[in-house]
């Protein structure tokens, strides 16, 4: 299959709360396609009416339960020289939503891929954050398994970029509860809550007391979290070990010392917890730990 027939695949984003920042581009894209394939397609006739236009395009499902089975249908409407136009519920498609395995296919095939640029929920979020715009990085949708979010954070604890997140209103309390433990108490970030939307709020703050609230509020709407990234000349982790080690040799257990020097320092506890267990066990080679030194943990 090649593109030499003219199909075109656009990348429509759609408003993420104001129907005001829909592009003229958006409608006319919407008005003039063949095809369209919505995240959801009840949300799509709704954003239609809103909009307040018609699409003579025929209208089609595309979400993540039926993307691979979907996805050849679409490529053989691009075979056939239609415009295949693709919307999700909010923002741009294939961005922590539908579209992106279509687009590998298309450019595969050879046809042509575009977009109508668009509001955004990870750009709206950076930007109002008050954080470092020069660098950053999009993290999606943490994992809602306690363990694997817990190493993904510990493998995020150094990046030095911006970091920006998307949660569930539900899970907002436990995921910023667990940034507190990786990040460490003091790391700056922003909850961004219903952007462009009526009720739109920015909480900015340390990721404890961001945490804090969370915990007590009944947090409602779209979520974007964004955190600063690491220090460019973070804390000592070496001799955050070394303090760790004393405490230990003093008798308090290895958890409560961790979290007391991490606390003192600003280090993720579970940064400091991992390095302090890598500091206890002796090398691959039979050899002692190197210079920080080894903690025995009292039992």
């Amino acid at each position: 299959m090649t593109g030499s027939s003219g199909g075109v695949l656009v990348l429509a984003a759609t408003p993420i709360g104001d129907r005001a920042d829909a592009s003229p581009r958006l409608l006319a894209e919407l008005q003039g396609a063949d095809v369209i394939a919505a995240e959801d397609t009840r949300r799509f006739a709704r954003l239609l009416e809103r909009l307040g236009i018609r699409s003579d395009a025929r209208v089609v499902s595309y979400f993540g339960a039926n993307e691979a089975q979907r996805t050849p249908a679409l490529l053989a409407e691009l075979a056939a020289g239609r415009r295949v136009v693709v919307v999700s519920d909010a923002g741009m498609p294939s961005v922590s939503d539908p579209g992106y395995r279509l687009v590998v296919a298309a450019i595969e095939a050879g046809f042509r891929v575009t977009a109508v640029p668009g509001p955004s929920a990870v750009l709206a979020a950076l930007a109002v954050s008050g954080l470092a715009v020069d660098r950053f990085c999009f993290e999606g949708f943490l994992s809602r398994k306690p363990g694997e979010r817990a190493r993904r954070l510990v493998e995020l604890a150094a990046e030095q970029r911006t970091l920006i997140f998307f949660e569930a209103p539900r899970r907002t309390a436990e995921t910023l509860a667990a940034l507190t433990e990786a990040f460490g108490a003091e790391r700056p970030a922003a909850v961004c809550r219903e952007l462009t939307k009526t009720y739109e709020e920015v909480r900015r703050g340390g990721l404890a007391e961001l945490a804090g609230w969370a915990a007590t509020s009944e947090v409602r709407g779209e979520i974007t979290l964004v955190v600063a990234g690491a220090p460019a000349a973070g804390p000592d982790l070496g001799a955050a070990v070394r303090e760790v080690r004393g405490l230990v040799a003093g008798g308090v257990k290895l958890k409560p010392a961790v979290a007391q020097v991490a606390a003192a320092r600003g280090i993720g506890r579970n940064a400091l917890y991992r390095a302090a267990l890598a500091d206890a066990a002796p090398a691959a080679d039979g050899s002692p730990p190197g210079d920080v030194g080894r903690i025995s943990v009292p039992t």
